[in-house]
């Protein structure tokens, strides 16, 4: 069944109704995800305009503006899902010369490293307006391909920085003054959000949206400029100057004037710890599990958080520091950025308390509980041994158990790596290109950031390289060279958009690239979340998508390109990829595989052959199946496609060894294991069944006939076995 959805976003999940709590007042209990607490104070501080770039962890902040669009418009505040990270930095510019706040979101650190150019200008120029970046910065946890702070990048272009206490009033309460400060100082600011803190849920006490008193079309109506804020000669020089002798100073009366940073005393007070906001979680657990707080956070160790990490305020750590023989610092992530400052701090105001940090916690790592809680228990056992040993021997872990437990686990449990979804529109691209390979031999693979990535790990074993998100053809231009083989590089659709089309496919035909380009077109930004991009497949109200790829690359000068509209044709990928790399034709040769995210289409047409078939309407659903009795056993189906979907089962015929492939009921009747085994002229063991859910009398008389034929053929069979 073809369903569509107009105008709905295909977002992994949807907002709708959460949203509804962003039209809260003043004095009203908001409870829910910070998030979506996120959104509340920008509509609270009075944001006029809103951009960005979805990327986890903020994929859903995008998704909640979007599903609020309605309430952010009724307010006179713009959105929009910007093409790229520097595109959403960009935008920032609306502040320089205008009373307008404005907020951008994206990911941290690549999402920070595309849009460095725009917020470089920004911080050196400054702002009229409030300034916010919301960074979505998610040290070690697994989902950024590196291990970056942002907190250099603060350092490097001065932007103020808060990382907020993980809970939805410390959220809500550094938007709010992040605003202020940047208005404070004319500098914008960065505010980091780990993923715990976005998703974290609690309650906060709501104010009034406010609607911006200066609007976008006050500044259309009433346009400025001020040469004094444009990043040229000689005002980079006064720009310079600017920020330390001006900016600084006033961010600073403005963190000390506000208290924005927090002050917990304790009984052992001759010692103390320094944490990062989002950090406070984590260390507050530490020291309950060491028996030195409960869980409120009512600490034995006085605490020193840091909501702003940047810049430090020297008189707030002469004070906290002020006869105390030694500190802890709590900074997660490499290198030691606050605790090198601290220490220029206290020797300059020759203050001697001691300082510890990356000598007692990793320099490297995430700073999980455990982590967290061996380093407190290292700096209070320095100075304070008989605290340490109050821990009760049910806290303290056996580190021997554990290294003997988990090797245990390593020898019975395999590693999972990154993997395709069931149904994978991309597997097949891969399965044919494995293939091509088996005939023309190895070729050079430029892999690119998204899903596709995952074709690095087995089965596929593709890819040598990748350099960023739509940077895949970029990074095999240097291989522009005449020999025997052409390199093959990848591209989503999604970095496409984002700076393929310039960095990738226009840079290729400009130098004449005689190399091989497969962009990979499943419909949405899926790696992030499933978010709409302009060559989305469904129509939508407020964007303009169902943009062709193949259409873009050849207004830019690819001669030779073609569209595959259904990549699940094993057979005519790998035909269509070997006459790219072996055509006598130059220039670049592009292969748009088009099909749709197959996650994004259960999710669209299941909630609608649900409404179908209550109904009572004829729904078809697709489903594959393995024959047992034909199945060879050697499971060059799996090896080929890699689907979740299939596994082995138990040979039925006692005569033979090897077990057999099933396929499990998470199949979701894509048809690659199909059509892979019959393009690598594998084997006929698979055939497909259509489930019909109110069938049709005509459906139920096939039905009929097809059992009575199958059912002869079966007693037939079995007279003659008992005939022998």
């Amino acid at each position: 069944m073809g369903f569509r959805i107009a105008g709905t976003s295909m977002a992994e999940r949807s907002f709708k109704q959460e949203v509804e709590k962003l039209k809260l007042g003043d004095g009203d209990e908001f409870q829910g995800e910070g998030i979506l607490a996120v959104t509340k104070a920008l509509l609270q501080s009075g944001v006029s305009y809103v951009a960005g770039y979805q990327g986890a962890p903020i994929s859903h902040l995008m998704d909640v503006l979007a599903d609020a669009n309605e309430i952010l418009e009724g307010l006179g505040v713009h959105f929009e899902n910007s093409a790229s990270e520097a595109t959403a930095a960009a935008t920032l510019a609306t502040s320089v010369n205008y009373p307008l706040r404005g907020a951008v979101t994206f990911k941290s650190t690549v999402g920070t490293n595309v849009a460095s150019d725009a917020l470089a200008n920004l911080a050196s120029g400054g702002v009229t307006g409030g300034a916010l970046v919301i960074i979505g910065e998610d040290y070690g946890e697994g989902s950024s391909i590196m291990q970056e702070r942002v907190h250099a990048f603060a350092m490097k272009s001065q932007m103020w920085l808060f990382d907020p206490r993980p809970n939805l009033p410390s959220i809500v309460r550094a938007v709010e003054h992040s605003f202020q400060l940047s208005e404070a100082s004319n500098t914008p600011v960065m505010m980091m959000l780990r993923i715990r803190a976005c998703h974290v849920y609690g309650h906060f006490k709501t104010k009034n949206n406010v609607r911006p008193a200066f609007g976008l079309a006050d500044a259309l109506e009433n346009p400025r400029r001020d040469l004094s804020r444009i990043a040229m000669p000689p005002m980079t020089y006064v720009h310079e100057k600017d920020k330390w002798e001006t900016r600084w100073p006033q961010a600073v009366k403005y963190i000390q004037d506000n208290q924005l940073n927090e002050f917990f005393d304790g009984p052992v007070n001759d010692i103390g710890i320094v944490v990062q906001g989002g950090v406070y979680n984590t260390t507050v657990r530490a020291l309950t599990l060491n028996n030195l707080s409960d869980a409120f956070g009512n600490s034995q160790i006085p605490l020193y958080v840091m909501n702003v990490t940047y810049p430090l305020v020297d008189q707030e750590f002469i004070r906290f520091c002020a006869g105390k023989k030694a500190i802890l610092i709590v900074e997660e992530g490499h290198p030691d950025y606050i605790e090198q400052a601290v220490n220029t701090i206290l020797r300059r105001a020759d203050i001697q308390t001691k300082v510890h940090g990356k000598d007692v916690l990793p320099m490297a790592g995430e700073y999980t509980g455990g982590v967290v809680r061996e380093g407190v228990r290292k700096f209070i056992e320095k100075y304070h041994p008989e605290l340490v040993g109050s821990v009760t021997s049910h806290t303290a872990p056996d580190k021997a158990k554990i290294a003997e437990a988990m090797n245990a686990v390593g020898d019975k449990v395999h590693g999972r790596p990154p993997a395709f979804c069931t149904g994978c529109p991309e597997r097949p691209i891969f399965a044919a290109m494995k293939l091509v390979e088996r005939e023309l031999g190895p070729h050079h693979v430029s892999a690119d950031i998204g899903c596709h990535l995952f074709s690095i790990f087995p089965p596929f074993n593709i890819g040598a390289t990748t350099m960023g998100y739509g940077l895949g053809a970029a990074g095999a231009s240097a291989l522009n060279v005449k020999a025997g083989k052409r390199a093959i590089s990848m591209m989503g659709d999604g970095g496409f958009w984002h700076n393929g089309l310039t960095s990738g496919v226009g840079n290729a035909v400009f130098n004449k690239s005689d190399n091989v380009l497969i962009i990979v077109d499943n419909g949405y930004s899926a790696a992030t979340g499933g978010q709409d991009i302009p060559s989305s497949f469904h129509p939508s109200p407020t964007r303009d998508t169902q943009n062709s790829i193949e259409t873009a690359v050849r207004g830019v000068g690819v001669k030779w390109a073609k569209t595959i509209s259904r990549t699940y044709d094993v057979a005519l990928m790998r035909d269509t990829l070997k006459e790219a790399l072996t055509t006598p034709e130059k220039g670049p040769k592009v292969i748009v595989a088009h099909t749709e995210c197959m996650l994004n289409k259960q999710r669209r047409i299941r909630p609608l052959m649900k409404k179908a078939a209550d109904a009572g309407e004829r729904v078809v659903r697709e489903r594959f199946g393995v024959d047992a009795d034909t199945c060879t056993g050697d499971h060059s189906c799996i090896r080929l496609s890699g689907c979740p979907s299939l596994t082995i089962a138990p040979n039925p015929d006692p005569l033979r060894r090897e077990p057999v492939t099933k396929v499990i009921n998470s199949c979701v009747g894509c048809g690659l294991c199909g059509e892979v085994s019959h393009a690598a002229v594998l084997c006929p063991s698979f055939y497909r069944a259509s489930l019909i859910t109110n069938p049709t009398g005509w459906d139920r008389f096939k039905a009929k006939m097809r059992n009575a034929v199958i059912g002869f053929f079966q007693r037939r069979i079995e007279r003659k076995l008992q005939a022998a």
